[in-house]
Parts: structure tokens; sequence; C-alpha cells
């Protein structure tokens, strides 16, 4: 019993598909470059950022104990303090101020005035120790430098110096570090990519040699390489190929050799019906419904026979094309006239009369029959048959519609499977069916290098539709 979530929980994963490994790796390299550069460039800036404060915290306060001692010496009643602050060596964006009781007195009071002195640096100075803060004064990062003039009653000399350049410098490196941080994770990214390329490439090639295999060509082998980790993988890739080659080989070889052992006591078989036909009106009624079982299933055994030995052919690699140029609409009509006794409706696209296909005809003829035969053992007999444009200019369609019930969306792969005739198959009548003759159809189309499925039709029966290649595409194909 499927679970009512199911759907939903299956479309979310289709929805969150993990990304490909070279994706993965690639973003791995860039996050791991990302992640580097960050904490080096945190680890940069907050040792640039101590360096250079301390420097320039060590050389303001060098400037600040000298001017201060210099108004020192020279703060006497007369001084104009003035004039002593415009003759102080201060540094570009240094702004003293003296403070005499409840005079205050600096360079430029409106830019660093007493209000704008740190109250906690205020007390410190008031009770006779230098100090220092960090500010931030008019916008600007700003170093205040508190001492007390000891040689004079109630006098303090601050001093404002700006940080601005310092804090630029700092901002700089961080763009700078930021920038850097970003052309490293990109670069990262690149090489990531390029080494997952090269990385994975074993792995894309042992991919595309399992897709031949899939697709028939057992021959199909990895190169070896000089890498012996590499190495390994390609020859345990090649032995798995080899070992499944022959195992393939081996039982097509038996069920080839056993079909064609078989012929031999089917003509012989096959000839004794033939026998107790002619004398069917002498036999007694339960002989004749026993003769007629025996046919039934005498013609079912030959038909199976014969298409063991067709998909052994396939199995072996030894099915060959033999092309031929034919006009699709007029083939298709004779092929149709000529398997069903019943006349079966043959439509087409007008753009597609005079079209020329070139197919196996022989192989063709056995894709129709099957489809034909198909339809009327399990579809109740086919109404009608489409030759259709195909996807695009090089490809042309043929429809067979039935008239039964569809095939469940559940079974529209495995249709096609050897010796799979759906859940219901067994249950539909007189079903002298094998379960090969849709399995021939996938093949023969396969090998003309085209495609076959099955959707429902206008009218809720199955509509089994084969793709072609058109010209010499067949041809690139077979």
């Amino acid at each position: 019993m499927r679970h009512p979530d199911g759907r939903l929980i299956m479309a979310r994963r289709r929805i969150f598909r993990a990304p490909r490994l070279r994706t993965r790796m690639t973003g791995m390299f860039a996050l791991g470059a990302l992640l580097f550069t960050a904490l080096f460039a945190v680890a940069t800036l907050v040792t640039t950022r101590q360096v250079l404060l301390q420097q320039r915290e060590e050389s303001a306060l060098q400037v600040a104990y000298t001017n201060a001692a210099r108004v020192q010496r020279q703060l006497t009643p007369d001084a104009v303090i003035l004039d002593i602050l415009a003759n102080l060596s201060t540094t570009e964006g240094s702004r003293p101020l003296v403070r005499t009781g409840a005079d205050v007195q600096g360079a430029d009071v409106e830019e660093f005035g007493p209000d704008d002195i740190p109250v906690g640096l205020e007390d410190l100075v008031s009770a006779g120790q230098a100090g220092h803060m960090r500010i931030t004064l008019n916008g600007e990062p700003t170093l205040v430098i508190g001492i007390p003039l000891t040689a004079v009653d109630d006098a303090d000399y601050f001093e404002a110096v700006s940080l601005d350049e310092t804090q630029s410098t700092l901002e700089t490196l961080q763009v700078i570090l930021l920038v850097g941080a970003g052309v490293i994770t990109v670069l990262a990214g690149v090489l990531g990519w390029w080494a997952s390329r090269r990385a994975l490439t074993p792995l894309s090639e042992a991919s595309a040699a399992a897709e031949a295999i899939a697709g028939g060509h057992l021959e199909t082998r990895i190169d070896d390489t000089a890498d012996p980790d590499l190495s390994s993988l390609a020859s345990s890739f090649n032995d798995m190929a080899g070992a499944l080659e022959a195992r393939v080989e081996r039982d097509a070889r038996f069920a080839s050799e056993v079909s064609h052992e078989l012929r031999s006591p089917l003509m012989t078989l096959t000839a004794s019906v033939e026998v107790l036909e002619n004398n069917r009106d002498d036999l007694p009624e339960r002989a004749r419904t026993a003769l007629d079982l025996l046919s039934v299933d005498l013609d079912r055994f030959k038909q199976l026979v014969e298409d063991l030995l067709e998909i052994s052919r396939f199995d072996a690699g030894a099915a060959r094309l033999s092309l031929d140029e034919v006009l699709i609409v007029e083939f298709v009509q004779q092929a149709v006239g000529f398997l069903v006794p019943d006349e079966v409706p043959v439509h087409f696209e007008d753009t597609l009369e005079g079209a020329i296909v070139t197919v196996d005809k022989r192989r063709l003829m056995q894709v129709l029959s099957n489809l034909l035969d198909n339809a009327n053992k399990y579809g109740g007999g086919a109404t009608s048959v489409a030759i259709l444009a195909g996807r695009d200019d090089h490809h042309v369609r043929i429809a067979v519609e039935d008239g039964g019930d569809g095939v469940p969306e559940a079974e529209r792969e495995v249709i096609f499977d050897r010796f799979s005739r759906g859940a219901t198959g067994g249950r539909r009548g007189a079903d002298t069916g094998v379960g090969l003759g849709l399995s021939l159809v996938a093949e023969h189309v396969q090998l003309h290098g085209g495609t076959v499925w099955v959707e429902t039709a206008a009218g809720g029966g199955a509509r089994f539709v084969v793709e072609l290649p058109r010209g010499d595409h067949a041809e690139e194909a077979g």
C-alpha cells in the first residue's frame, strides 16, 4: 500500500536533487579557500589594527608629554596661554587644550573644548594621574590625552589627536583583504573545477563505457593508464565487462543452439498435426478437441522458437540492417492491408506524402506485424494507424491505436521487456502470445536508431508510437 504522502516526498526529492560530484568538489575548493582567506584576513586586520593604533598612540603620547612639559615650564601668571599653545610642536590633526581652574583655553575650542573631554579621563586627571581614551569626536576616531601640570596649581593639559588617517589605512587594508579573498575564492573555484574535471575523467570514461555496454556494445573497454589507482579501476572494469560479454555470448549461443535443435522435432510435430488435421473427420469429438489444443500450442511453440532465434541474433550482435529507401506512407498502407484482414484506416499528414525513409523493410514489416498482432490479442483489434511528423524534420512517427483499456502507466516501460505481457496479459481471453513481440519491436526500432513508447489514445485505448530517423540518419544509426 502506497503511503499517502509518497508522491509529495518523491516530488521533493526531485526538486532538491543533490548537486553533481564535480559541482560539490568545486564548491569544497571554493569554500575552503574562502574560509582560509577569511581567517587570514581577520587575523591580518586585527594584528595590523593593534600595531598601527599602538604605534600611533605611542607617538601621540610622546608628543603630548613633551608639550605638557613645555607648557608647564612656560606657564607663569603673566604668560599668554594661546601663545604657548601656538608654539607647541603638534602633529597634524592635534588640538591642545589647557585648563587652569575654571578657565579653559585651546587652539580650537570649537573643535575640541572642555565638553568634549570624557568624564572618566577628566576625573582621572583631576586625581593627579595622566591617562588617555579613544572617543569619536566630530565623527572621527580621536585619542584624547590628559596630563596634570603638577608645577601649577589646578592646571591640566589635554590634547586631542585624530586617528582618522590610521582608520583610513585600516579601511583600505580591509577592502584589499576582502577583494583578495574574493579573487582567491574565484581562483580556487576555477582550480577546483579543473582538478575535479581531471580527477573525474576516469569516472566519465567508465560511465560512457557502461552506457555503451548497456546499449549492446559489449566489446567496449576502458584504456589502461599509468596511474596505479586508476589502472586498478580500469582493470576491474574491463574484467567485469569481459565476464559479462562472455556470459551474454554464452547465453545467446545456448538459446540459439536450443532453438535450432527444436526446429527438427517441431517440423516432425507439424507434419504429424497436419496428418491428423487431414483425417479430422474420422476422429472422435474428444480427439478433435485435443487436436485443436495441440495445434494452438504448436503454433505458439513455433512462434516462440522463431522469436528466440531472432532475439539470440540481437544478443550475439549479429543483427544487421539491410537498408532500402521506401515511400513510408505507401509502405505502411500496403503492410497494414496485407497484415490485417479487416480494414484498418491508415491516416497520414499531407506533408509526409512522398516522404522517403531509409529502413530495413523486413524488420519494419515485423514491427508493424507485432504491433497489430498485439492490438488484436490484447486491445480488441487495431482501430487506426497514423503516419506523423517526428520531433524534427529528420524523424517520422508511426502510431498504432487499439480499442482496448490501454496500458497502465506503471507498465509502460516494462511492457517492452522480454516475456512481459503486463499484469492482465494472462487473463485476456485466448492469449497465445509468448511475451516477446513487443521486445522484438523495441530491438528492431533501436537497431534503426529510433525509439518506441506507449501512451493513451484519444479514445482511451493504447497508442504505440514508433519514431524512426529518415534518410541517411537511419544508415548512421545502423
